[in-house]
């Protein structure tokens, strides 16, 4: 009987092991699973957006013809700014080749050349107004394009009505290669322009400038108000059905879609107070209303981490209650109010729809001035990039996403290290 249940205890062992071995290679499954998605996500993300931090760019040869730039040779400021760069340009590549006599190909040679070639001559005459009358070296932008061709982005071997450019401009840009006119740098303006129709203008930062202003009015207004209900709610508010229901409604919150936040915003901010649209001030107000939730419940479960004999120990030696929760209560609790709010910082980081119902999914080419200003965000950037049919664009997506996640991995590990910091053990 005995080496039955001996048996019996055995084989039950067994099961258990084997039950145990099997429920941890399925956690571990899971995790593997979970890490290939994830590497898939950054591998496709980083593949699609690491050619946007490179640009295609082209040296013209540039002559400065003082009857188009300045007629009348007083140097005038507006009428430097007014005078036709364009023009020079296009002579310029004319010049280069001159067995383009039809007005079709010359319409096709002058698209190699991106908008902002315009923009770079001038900026170069009103830095410097003596170089009116030379031939300079200037180097502009290729269209977006040819910054694909340049990066082997385009299949040259395809049909040519499948592709946006034809044999012959894709012959004069062989030709221009073989001059040593076309290289590949960094490409500085992704980070120095604004939006831009253009892909191979357009940048990022207005949108960082958006983001940044925004993301202080969301800090400034969420922290002392969530920290200041957290501390009356745990330790002032006796407890009763109003301050059981307003902890059941702050839970609620956290909970509901953030789009609600935004005709909220609508609603009140825009359409009560008048406020101005597609301003950061009001993201900031839309995006307080959102984290307020994630930051009173992370204050309050910081407050009740303090142990009792804290606050006992505080006011057994005479200090007041104030005097214990600002002292004592609060300086233990600050590292996970800190961890909380940042997290709900990088919440409303990555945050679309709330703010495109209060209209800042609006066309931004300028950087804000300020909090008032019209602006855009990251988010609703890379909305409006992967909206447009420019292929192009594509990149810059792509790259806005990874910009993006590295602004989020920072804070992420900026509440990491603050935890760590102020952290304190008893």
């Amino acid at each position: 009987m005995t080496s039955n249940n001996t048996d019996l205890v055995r084989a039950g062992l067994a099961r258990r092991y084997r039950a145990e071995k099997r429920f941890r290679l399925y956690g571990l499954g899971a995790i593997l699973v979970a890490l290939a998605m994830l590497l898939t996500l950054f591998v496709t993300i980083f593949g699609s957006g690491l050619g946007a931090f490179t640009a295609t760019e082209m040296t013209l040869e540039v002559t400065l013809f003082p009857q188009d730039v300045d007629p009348e040779g007083n140097r005038d400021p507006d009428v430097l700014s007014a005078a036709n760069y364009r023009k020079l340009i296009s002579q310029a590549m004319l010049d280069l080749f001159p067995d383009v006599t039809t007005r079709q190909d010359r319409r096709a040679l002058l698209a190699i050349v991106s908008d902002g070639a315009t923009y770079e001559a001038r900026r170069r005459v009103m830095a410097d107004p003596s170089l009116i009358g030379q031939r300079i070296d200037i180097t502009v932008p290729v269209s977006s394009d040819f910054d694909l061709l340049n990066k082997g982005k385009v299949d040259e071997t395809s049909a040519e009505h499948e592709r946006r450019i034809t044999d012959k401009q894709i012959a004069w840009f062989k030709r221009l290669q073989d001059r040593g006119m076309i290289s590949t740098t960094f490409n500085k303006r992704l980070f120095t322009n604004s939006d831009s129709r253009q892909p191979e203008l357009a940048g990022i930062l207005g949108a960082v400038v958006g983001s940044m202003y925004t993301l202080l009015i969301t800090l400034a207004l969420s922290f002392p108000i969530g920290v200041a209900a957290a501390v009356y709610l745990e330790e002032y508010a006796p407890q009763n059905w109003f301050t059981d229901m307003i902890e059941v409604n702050i839970n609620n919150l956290a909970a509901v879609p953030s789009i609600v936040f935004g005709l909220l915003g609508l609603a009140v901010f825009l359409n009560v107070f008048g406020m101005p649209r597609s301003a950061p001030v009001v993201g900031g107000l839309v995006l307080t209303l959102m984290t307020l939730p994630t930051i009173i419940i992370a204050s309050r479960a910081a407050l009740k981490s303090v142990p009792p004999s804290i606050r006992e120990a505080a006011l057994g030696v005479g200090a007041s209650k104030l005097q214990m929760i600002v002292h004592h209560v609060l300086p233990l609790a600050m590292p996970g109010m800190l961890t909380g709010t940042i997290i709900g910082m990088a919440q409303a980081l990555g945050e679309t729809a709330p703010l495109l119902m209060i209209g800042m999914v609006a066309f931004i080419a300028d950087v804000p001035g300020g909090p008032l200003a019209p602006s855009t965000v990251m988010p609703v950037q890379i909305y409006l990039w992967a909206d447009s049919a420019e292929r192009a664009f594509v990149e810059r997506t792509s790259a806005a996403i990874m910009i993006l996640l590295a602004f989020l991995v920072f804070m992420n590990a900026g509440a990491v290290v603050l935890r760590k910091k102020f952290e304190r053990k008893w």
